[in-house]
């Protein structure tokens, strides 16, 4: 179930990132197609809680800094690993690839913290993207970390659709994967979520926390050097040393 008022607040707080400037009630409620009384009450409660703010009188409305300063103490209370942030920077440089670290989130992997490549075609992903937990590379290092009984009850959950031509479609497909993927150490993906795109990832458990670390670009890229893309991940992932 979606709360409209709930994804339409963080709708807008999307629209500033991308703006980088303040905006009117009349630009805020063109630019979603929202009604000028809803957007006005939006607003005025963000105003009125300490979110929003009017930089010059009449020109707009710009977030506060309190959702820094919120966000900052979020992550500091549950950090993801100094090591582990500063690996995937130094694997995104080796392999020229886009890099993230993906935790579990229900019957998804949400990313946690991403570089993405430099090359003009590539993976392009963000802090927040969620992908299928059961039907891509990311989501079984993460599955392979737990316990037997939270992976049933996943799996029996899980909605399998044809996302690409590598997508699992049946629980039968994902547990010989995920044996597989045990089996050498890491987890490939090829068209399993998004077309003509795939990856290698590799389970990582620090600070009591699963992790998994995912390398991934275009098929014509790294189709070829799944294997030897895993080795440098799985190598360097043995050299970490835990923050």
């Amino acid at each position: 179930m979606i709360v409209r008022q709930a994804r339409n607040v963080l709708r807008l707080l999307e629209f500033f990132a991308e703006k980088k400037a303040p905006a009117t009630l009349a630009e805020i409620s063109a630019a979603f197609g929202w009604p000028r009384s809803s957007t006005y009450n939006i607003l005025t409660t963000l105003s009125n809680a300490g979110f929003l703010y009017e930089p010059r009188a009449r020109a707009g409305f710009y977030p506060t800094p309190r959702w820094l300063q919120l966000a900052q103490e979020i992550a500091e209370a549950e950090p993801i690993p100094e090591a582990l942030t500063g690996l995937i920077h130094d694997l995104a440089e080796g392999t020229g690839e886009t890099v993230w670290i993906s935790a579990p989130s229900g019957l998804h992997a949400v990313m946690l913290h991403v570089v993405e490549s430099r090359a003009p075609v590539r993976y392009a992903a963000r802090p927040g993207d969620r992908v299928p937990i059961h039907a891509t590379a990311s989501g079984q290092a993460l599955l392979a970390q737990m316990p037997s009984r939270d992976v049933d009850v996943i799996l029996r959950k899980a909605d399998y659709v044809r996302y690409g031509a590598g997508t699992p479609m049946t629980r039968a497909e994902v547990l010989k994967g995920l044996e597989e993927g045990k089996a050498r150490g890491w987890f490939a993906s090829a068209s399993n979520y998004s077309a003509d795109l795939g990856g290698v990832a590799a389970p990582v458990a620090m600070a009591g926390r699963i992790f998994a670390v995912t390398v991934a670009g275009p098929l014509f890229r790294v189709g070829d050097r799944m294997e030897e893309t895993a080795k440098y991940l799985i190598d360097a992932l043995a050299a970490l040393t835990p923050a």
